[in-house]
């Protein structure tokens, strides 16, 4: 029971009448609680993994908040292997066709023969008649995450994440109109301009298209290359030149 509880408790069977601090002073110079001795299941570490690009898709829909009080929904379709948006719709309703169009749109970048494992949620949106004519249509295998496998669709989650926290949220969302202008935006300098961890400073359209292979050896030869200049830069000062530049706590610049 809580402090509190119990005290009332105790109360209500005639054993001890105490207040609520009084009960928790005892508590604490007694050591009066229960080892919390709870056993969480083991999480994954790593989620699905792709080794090719539409291996793996994975969509979502996330729900954005506008200023006057109205509610816009963004949906969006990423590729797993290189974490690019396929395809994106901003609409004013939760639809079930906008699922459809938004795994239409994204099928269309389909460069290879495949039949590529889609991972959503259970959601209505996801789940309907029309999606699943457009899936058999798309030649898309749906999985739900965390049904149909134990793992969830977080890499678009991450996305979403992102895409609110470092941009939107950022911005005055006024507007429909004003939220898809500002997610057209993100979008593209997600998918062309920003370097990802993963990939050793790839952008996303540089994985999924296969244009950049060389760029992590390249970025590891100029590091390379600055760490060796600052290193005989460094070497090259004299200690007269070290001094006049970082004086000491108790000394004074050495006069040219």
């Amino acid at each position: 029971m809580p402090v509190r509880t119990l005290a009332l408790y105790a109360q209500r069977i005639g054993k001890v009448f105490a207040s609520v601090t009084t009960w928790a002073k005892l508590v604490r110079e007694h050591g009066w609680r229960r080892p919390r001795r709870r056993l969480h299941p083991p999480k994954p570490t790593v989620g699905v993994r792709a080794t090719q690009p539409n291996e793996a898709w994975h969509v979502d829909t996330t729900i954005i908040r506008l200023l006057d009080g109205t509610r816009a929904y963004v949906h969006a379709a990423i590729d797993n292997f290189s974490r690019r948006i396929l395809a994106w719709t901003v609409a004013a309703r939760l639809e079930p066709t906008t699922t459809c169009q938004i795994l239409i749109a994204a099928s269309k970048h389909l460069v290879s023969a495949g039949r590529p494992l889609l991972y959503a949620d259970s959601g209505i949106e996801n789940i309907n008649g029309a999606v699943d004519d457009t899936l058999f249509s798309a030649c898309l295998e749906r999985v739900l995450a965390q049904i149909d496998v134990t793992f969830s669709n977080s890499m678009i989650e991450a996305f979403w994440r992102s895409l609110k926290h470092q941009w939107l949220y950022l911005n005055s969302l006024d507007s429909i109109e004003r939220l898809r202008t500002l997610v057209e935006f993100y979008v593209e300098q997600h998918n062309t301009q920003m370097p990802h961890a993963a990939f050793s400073g790839q952008t996303p359209d540089e994985m999924y298209f296969g244009t950049a292979a060389r760029l992590p050896a390249e970025l590891a030869a100029a590091r390379g290359r600055a760490r060796d200049s600052r290193l005989a830069a460094n070497r090259a000062l004299a200690c007269e030149a070290c001094l006049v530049q970082h004086p000491g706590p108790t000394e004074s610049p050495i006069p040219p």
